[in-house]
């Protein structure tokens, strides 16, 4: 299993976590909120403080890529893309919404009949969302929607979970049943974590994509010689 750092800063939470084989070797986490740039290049200082002296070498670095804040994402990935273009290893992508999903989806069990409708905050009544069934199968694409009373109403026969920092506008606005609203992830604390633990195989697939990648351009370049 690949060795990960992990980054996420698409809310308010600052999150850096080290993470290798499914199990997290170090971790950092600040909630205040506005503090991305103060603090996270501490934070990865810290990670690879724990890495070197151990021998541990980063395979990759995952990114969340939003929705967020355009402010905090920005400050996540340009640390990211610096450490991966100065370490020659993979940057990869990780999507906000999916990251609340599994978050609440490996929680617990849930019966076939829930649906999870993550929820990145906008403006007014807009949020960023979708809709995944417990498979994490896209029931509706990632789109911006504007929140009425009905926006979920083609999901009458399903019960809704909401998560995320968009929930508490969802809870007010929609008169559906709803199994729960669970709070956005800084009351958790996870996020970060959680990265390689439910992307790994899309991160080990992006580990092997990059390896074709390098024995492409060899090939190409034995060939031109």
């Amino acid at each position: 299993m690949a060795t990960i750092l992990n980054i996420d800063t698409s809310t308010d939470v600052c999150s850096v976590a080290l993470t290798c084989e499914g199990e997290v070797l170090e971790h950092r986490e600040e909630y205040e909120g506005q503090n991305h740039a103060k603090v996270l290049s501490a934070f990865i200082k810290d990670m690879l403080d724990y890495a070197t002296p151990r021998g541990i070498k980063l395979d990759a670095v995952a990114v969340t890529t939003g929705p967020g804040s355009y402010t905090g994402l920005r400050i996540g990935l340009s640390e990211a893309k610096g450490l991966c273009f100065g370490l020659n290893i993979p940057l990869i992508g990780i999507s906000t919404l999916e990251l609340l999903t599994v978050t609440v989806l490996f929680k617990e069990f849930w019966d076939d009949n829930v649906l999870f409708v993550p929820m990145i905050d906008a403006r007014r009544k807009e949020v960023f969302t979708g809709v995944y069934d417990n498979a994490f199968n896209k029931i509706m694409q990632p789109q911006p929607l504007i929140l009425e009373e009905d926006s979920f109403a083609q999901f009458n026969d399903k019960q809704l979970v909401f998560m995320g920092n968009g929930s508490d506008k969802a809870a007010d606005i929609i008169k559906q049943a709803m199994v729960g609203v669970h709070r956005a992830l800084e009351s958790e604390g996870l996020r970060s974590r959680l990265i390689l633990q439910v992307h790994d195989e899309l991160i080990v697939d992006a580990l092997r994509s990059e390896a074709e990648r390098v024995k492409e351009i060899l090939r190409r370049e034995m060939e031109s010689v």
